[in-house]
């Protein structure tokens, strides 16, 4: 792996790990459902997590909740633009959750860094944007059918290799269009069409997908595999969701995806902390 991960206008040395920040300018997100639909509280909660540690912002305008019903791209476009906009003089990456190709190229116009596509671009016309945007950076997620339907039946061979298998495979054929490959991180999409023993598989078994030689990015944070495992609402996963982040660090995750960066930027400083201090002996 490269130590350095390309992202827009930035530039990650991969030595520790990265936070991204959730933005869900959605009015149905499993999490914050409709707190931040208007622009003006999204672009206030963005600046929070900013100000809070988050060394990225990733901004959805369509929620991906099991049997979550799609939006138009105009309907998405309109929620996530302006926020991108807003957000361009940060100071972090700002990247935008879509597997929409036209939302893709308008906010990568807009001066977004980062797509993060759920489907894991499978659309020839999303990997194509990827080849046309030569900084941007890609997240390559799994998922298991789509949104509405995709926890229904998840049904896998082996889950760990199946989904190590199709996230190499759209690694290398981004890379065979044109797509540098230290611009390309891979998501196991825990809770994309996984049963709570397939998440937990995945996410014990972290290590594997780390040693493909791409950094990883885990999205944990308050989902329903927290709540099967402590019997908590989504309002009190918090523990339960730096445990798991945790757990991925120790695996081999570099990019981590949560809704509560103060609390988890603490966490992990404590945790670098140890392992600085485990070099030392």
């Amino acid at each position: 792996m490269s130590d350095k991960w390309l992202c827009g206008r930035f530039e990650f040395n991969l030595g520790r790990p990265i936070l991204m920040g959730i933005v869900n300018a959605t009015p149905d997100s499993f999490s914050d459902a409709g707190a931040y639909l208007t622009a003006q509280a999204a672009i206030a909660h963005a600046r929070l997590l900013v100000a809070e540690g988050a060394q990225i912002l990733d901004i959805g305008g369509e929620s991906t909740r099991p049997g979550a019903a799609p939006v138009s791209a105009a309907d998405e476009l309109a929620r996530v633009l302006p926020v991108v906009q807003a957000m361009l003089d940060s100071g972090v990456p700002i990247s935008v959750d879509t597997c929409k190709p036209e939302v893709m190229r308008v906010v990568l116009e807009a001066g977004a860094d980062m797509i993060n596509d759920v489907t894991g671009f499978r659309d020839p016309v999303a990997r194509q944007i990827a080849v046309d945007y030569p900084r941007c950076g890609v997240c390559v997620m799994h998922m298991q059918g789509e949104p509405r339907t995709m926890q229904s039946h998840p049904d896998y061979d082996d889950v760990v290799q199946d989904v190590h298998d199709y996230l190499l495979g759209q690694a290398h054929q981004l890379e065979a269009q044109g797509v540098s490959k230290n611009r390309i991180c891979l998501d196991p999409g825990l809770g994309f069409g996984k049963t709570v023993e397939q998440n937990y598989s995945l996410l014990g078994q972290l290590g594997k997908l780390a040693a493909l030689g791409y950094p990883v990015l885990l999205g944990v944070s308050r989902k329903s595999m927290i709540g099967a495992v402590t019997g908590r609402s989504v309002e009190h996963r918090l523990a339960g969701s730096i445990a798991a982040a945790l757990a991925g660090v120790a695996r081999g995750a570099l990019i981590i995806r949560v809704h509560d960066v103060a609390a988890t930027l603490d966490a992990l400083k404590v945790w670098q902390a140890t392992m600085d201090g485990e070099k030392r002996i």
